[in-house]
């Protein structure tokens, strides 16, 4: 094992990074989207691009941080041996640093609300309001500070202990947790009145719908941001595996999972939206859209929640439980791009380097709770809407256009002596110099125009 560290086992790196790319938005923006979308058409053309298009791109941050055994500045800097990879690898940790700050006030919510029940079960109705406060509202201030801190600890405690002690560790738990927890959820919301509508909507297709352009264009969008790409954790995970390990087959099982986890939230979250309907919630926006983001995390489901009497406080505790974990699990891979830059480039050690970085991005997220309408949404837009994709392009260019392909052969190789002579070497250097950028760059000018 290299001293700085490796994946102990493959299961330990396929739980990691599948729970780098399972986050919030697998949970509350993917089954909306299939809902609004023609259902299992949009499931399938879904599952066609996360292979077509994400993958490839999943496969380029992975083979370059194997490759390079380094920090997203210097990996970067290495393949191009210029300024400009090293410039690309700075405006990857700053942005992911900035989404971790955003991500992180919402994530201590989900802890506050995940707390509510049991204040609630006690009795305890003031604390109960403040907990449930309005993500947005005066009161919610000090509470978005406070859980933020908590959250943004909870990620530090675990990065600091290194790859194999902290982040495959936990990985390996709070992986296997998740996926126990949203099928109870799904068995008990499925046999409630209502759930069968809402299962109509999910699993039966619209297939008038498959060729439709927004269909078409939002599942490309769904399947390339939701396996956390362009910002570097892909590529920082991707040099601590094994030199022996068969990337191609890696990278397959992290998409595998993370497609497989985004289709099981949609079994539990639309028919729970139909459920809270037939309850008397109202589950669409006056647009007529489903409502989705936070709207359906803090506002929907809790009022479904409370319409269910006694049992809602024990299945709202194992919903924002559930959420808590794919926030820690993709935080803890966001943390680890500057930490990893810091520790190999500055020579600081892994646990000041975490609790620095932590801290700095911790008073980034009070910045923004403080002045919370003016800056939650224009964070994440200059995060998620504009750098994240431009960088994701960036790393297209580099590693179909710059990056020497003997050299990408050669690692790719290890692991896999006869890549060369199967089908994806035939196919993946081609999707990644031509593919890939253009669907990136239609991907972009439709979120911008839009």
């Amino acid at each position: 094992m290299s001293a700085r560290g490796e994946f102990s086992s493959r299961i330990g790196f396929i739980l990691a990074a599948a729970g780098s790319a399972v986050g919030l938005g697998n949970i509350w923006g993917f089954p909306t989207q299939v809902a609004s979308n023609g259902g299992a058409a949009f499931v399938l053309v879904y599952i066609i691009l996360a292979f077509v298009l994400a993958y490839p791109v999943l496969m380029a941050e992975l083979v370059i941080g194997r490759a390079t055994r380094s920090n997203m500045v210097d990996a970067l800097g290495e393949i191009t041996g210029s300024r400009i990879g090293r410039f690309a690898g700075v405006w990857g940790f700053i942005t992911v640093s900035l989404i971790l700050a955003f991500y992180a006030l919402v994530a201590g919510v989900m802890i506050s609300f995940c707390l509510a029940p049991i204040a609630d079960l006690l009795g305890f109705d003031g604390a109960t309001g403040w907990l449930m406060a309005d993500l947005s509202s005066e009161q919610a201030i000090s509470r978005n500070i406070l859980f933020c801190g908590l959250f943004m600890a909870l990620t530090a405690i675990i990065v600091s202990g290194g790859v194999k002690d902290g982040i495959e560790r936990w990985s390996v738990r709070l992986m296997p947790a998740l996926f126990v927890i949203i099928l109870l959820l799904i068995f008990y919301v499925l046999s409630l009145d209502g759930a069968m509508e809402g299962l109509k909507h999910y699993v039966l297709p619209d297939f008038s719908k498959i060729l439709n352009p927004d269909l078409l264009i939002s599942a490309m969008g769904q399947a390339f941001f939701s396996m956390s790409l362009g910002v570097g954790t892909m590529l920082v995970y991707g040099s601590y595996i094994s030199k022996n390990e068969k990337l191609s087959t890696l990278g397959a099982s992290v998409a595998f999972v993370d497609i497989g986890v985004a289709v099981l939230a949609g079994l539990l979250i639309i028919p729970a939206m139909y459920v809270a309907l037939h309850n008397g919630v109202q589950i669409f926006a006056e647009n007529g859209d489903y409502i989705a983001g936070p709207g359906l995390i803090f506002a929907v489901l809790p009022a479904f929640f409370d319409t269910m009497g006694a049992i809602g406080n024990f299945v709202a505790l194992a919903f924002f439980a559930l959420m808590i974990i794919a926030a820690v699990t993709s935080s803890i891979s966001m943390l680890e791009v500057p930490v990893a830059y810091v520790v190999e480039s500055k020579g600081m050690g892994r646990k000041r380097s975490v609790w620095l970085i932590a801290i700095v991005i911790y008073i980034m997220s009070c910045v923004i709770a403080l002045n919370f309408n003016a800056l939650f949404e224009l964070v994440i837009a200059a995060t998620t809407v504009y750098s994240q994709p431009l960088l994701g392009l960036v790393l297209c260019i580099f590693a179909g256009w710059v990056w020497k392909r003997d050299k990408i052969l050669d690692e790719l190789k290890n692991g896999d002596p006869q890549l060369e002579q199967g089908l994806f070497w035939k196919i993946w250097p081609w999707y990644i110099r031509f593919v890939c950028p253009v669907v990136i760059v239609v991907m972009f000018y439709r979120s911008v125009a839009s």
